[in-house]
């Protein structure tokens, strides 16, 4: 070929990996062209800066956290917003704080509080506004309700039944909906099963908070956001959840 064309984004998650590669060329393409950079420089390539999917409100944290404040969402986005639900209205970042110790990879806790919070989300009369400004009744198909362990998804999933999609981060790469929930189900990040590079992984974060068009509800320990980082990388990892709290409506 006389030319290439690689369309992506290495913020997202990888495809899943069978192949074992040496050192330095287990990345993809657009990564090697990155290098260290998070966006791609405009002497390399083209990086689109507009969102067609979340409002301004919730662009603004994916921006500033993993795409140098360089994405805008699209114009009429900021039409998008809850309407009519009990203490959500409008387009926020929510988080839900559930005290629990000794959790890994479940808390009955936060099981408790998500299938709390998707009954206040689906009462009748809630509804949500989209980028036309058309109100619709805000249904079960328009959450999606995340967590980053099979065992957490599958408490969840038992608890909420069928109606309300449930799955790990990867199940939802690519999808879109009015309104996401992250449950974290870790009590406190020395508890986490596969260490802070998974639980605190930033591309899984910029997944799972990036689906949504109206809101986004992180349910977890508070402990979570105040970890005792050891390492540079380790303050990188905890630095994204922690800033996502300092622009997020914490709820009583």
């Amino acid at each position: 070929a006389n030319s290439l064309v690689l369309l992506g984004d290495p913020q997202q998650l990888d495809e899943p990996e069978k192949a074992s590669h040496p050192d330095g060329v287990g990345v993809s393409a657009l990564q090697h062209v990155l290098g260290d950079e998070e966006t791609m420089p405009a002497n390399r390539g083209i990086f689109l800066p507009v969102t067609w999917r979340m409002s301004p409100n919730l662009t603004l944290f994916t921006s500033e956290l993993f795409y140098e404040n360089k994405l805008t969402a699209k114009p009429g986005l900021e039409r998008q917003v809850l309407s009519g639900v009990d203490g959500f209205a409008g387009s926020k970042l929510w988080i839900v704080p559930v005290e629990h110790d000794g959790c890994q990879s479940a808390s009955d806790e936060e099981v408790t509080a998500v299938a709390k919070l998707v009954e206040q989300l689906l009462a009748p009369g809630s509804m949500w506004i989209n980028e036309d400004g058309e109100e619709k009744q805000l249904t079960a198909d328009e959450i999606r309700v995340v967590a980053p362990f099979n065992a957490q998804v599958n408490r969840i999933a038992e608890k909420l039944g069928p109606s309300v999609p449930v799955g790990t981060v990867d199940k939802f790469q690519g999808q879109t909906c009015a309104v996401v929930i992250y449950s974290m189900a870790t009590s406190r990040p020395e508890d986490a099963p596969r260490g802070m590079e998974f639980l605190y992984s930033l591309n899984r974060l910029n997944v799972a908070t990036s689906r949504a068009r109206c809101a986004v509800f992180v349910v977890a320990s508070p402990r979570l956001f105040e970890p005792e980082c050891r390492t540079p990388r380790q303050m990188q990892l905890a630095n994204a959840l922690c800033r996502y709290k300092e622009m997020a409506t914490v709820l009583a």
